[in-house]
């Protein structure tokens, strides 16, 4: 039926792909299928058998059919002076149209008003490193056009080498072509892109390459080395690839400890701050076991007029850590008073106090005033 879906491979016969200048697309199984390309002066005067299968994928029925391409020669046909378009709003398939290209091949003519005229390749611009368009607005993927004609370029084609308007073309906006209007109506035309090539200006390079039959010539009968080979030395190597770096290493290794070890800063420092630390804690060891006597600011005093004793100014219980700097009479051992000479109405009394100070005997002299 006309409407079951139908897919087709193509292939060169004998191989499993076509040849390299053959391209082949198909856009749904449901759309024709449509191979194209430009054929290369190796394929001239060869033909060329294109195998093609369908594949009708409702009823799994396949049919096979053979396509013969001949390929001639255009050197009595010369097109010196070639120019590419790149048309945004066409996909190849809708190029490849008879009445399409040819509408476009007669709005080329119009501007460029040759003798001869013809279109030498067709490319999509997926196979230029193009991207594919987004499915929306019904895009298009664009598509590569070469015409090639047997006069020079017109003044509306030069206008795209203007230095405006390659300064347009850089900063992406539109160049000024005066005769962009005559392709508006059907062809939207990125003349950023056009491609300008004059055969005439360029010598050509190519040189023939002359085949041979594929065999090397004959070198004469093979000799292999002698069986018996001088032994080599490997000390010297050994030497060079491990012992040297070896040394350097070890050497390097004695001057950094050397350096981290004995030239260390701080050294005499820390040993000072060490013994500091030392003898703060052996002092603070014998000040808890040390017997502190009563400070004298604590002893009872005499009364300067009645004579009586006046009780400590502290009471008894304190703390060691914040006791008066006197100890008090009572608590204190060997006291001898030594009546003092009289004069004039006063007595004075002196008392010798012995005191052990940290351990140390020590005489202290106390002297008491007594007004009569």
């Amino acid at each position: 039926m006309n409407n079951d879906p139908i897919t087709f491979n193509t292939n060169l016969m004998g191989y499993p792909d076509r040849p390299g200048w053959l391209r082949y697309i198909q856009r749904t199984p449901y759309s024709d299928g449509v191979l194209y390309g430009s054929p290369t002066i190796d394929s001239v005067g060869r033909p060329s058998v294109i195998e093609i299968t369908a594949y009708n994928r409702r009823t799994f029925e396949t049919a096979r059919h053979n396509l013969i391409i001949n390929i001639m020669a255009a050197e009595d046909f010369p097109l010196q002076y070639q120019a590419e378009f790149f048309i945004k709003n066409m996909n190849v398939e809708e190029m490849l149209a008879s009445e399409v290209l040819g509408d476009f091949l007669g709005a080329v003519k119009n501007v460029w008003q040759p003798e001869k005229l013809n279109a030498i390749n067709i490319t999509s611009a997926l196979d230029r490193g193009g991207r594919v368009p987004l499915p929306i607005n019904d895009m298009k993927e664009g598509v590569y056009v070469m015409v090639g004609a047997d006069a020079t370029f017109s003044s509306c084609l030069r206008e795209v080498e203007n230095p405006q308007n390659q300064l347009r073309c850089s900063q992406e906006m539109e160049p000024v072509i005066t005769c962009d209007k005559k392709f508006r109506t059907q062809f939207q035309i990125d003349w950023c892109k056009i491609s300008l090539v004059d055969k005439t200006q360029h010598v050509s390079t190519y040189q023939e390459v002359v085949r041979g039959e594929g065999i090397l010539p004959d070198g004469g009968e093979y000799k292999p080395p002698s069986e018996s080979l001088k032994s080599r030395d490997y000390y010297s190597d050994f030497l060079i690839t491990l012992a040297v770096p070896s040394a350097i290493a070890l050497v390097l290794f004695l001057i950094l400890a050397y350096i981290m070890c004995c030239r260390r800063e701080g050294v005499i420092q820390l040993v000072h701050h060490s013994a500091i630390q030392k003898s703060t804690k052996e002092l603070r060891e014998m000040s808890k076991n040390r017997e502190i006597a009563w400070p004298l600011s604590t002893l009872p005093v005499f009364h300067p007029v009645t004579g009586e004793i006046v009780p400590p100014v502290h009471p008894d219980s304190y703390d060691n850590t914040s006791m008066p700097l006197m100890q008090t009479q009572q608590n204190l051992p060997h006291q001898t008073q030594i009546p003092q000479q009289q004069t004039e109405g006063d007595f004075r009394m002196t008392t010798f106090q012995r005191l052990e100070v940290n351990g140390i005997p020590e005489e202290r002299k106390l002297t008491e005033a007594i007004n009569l």
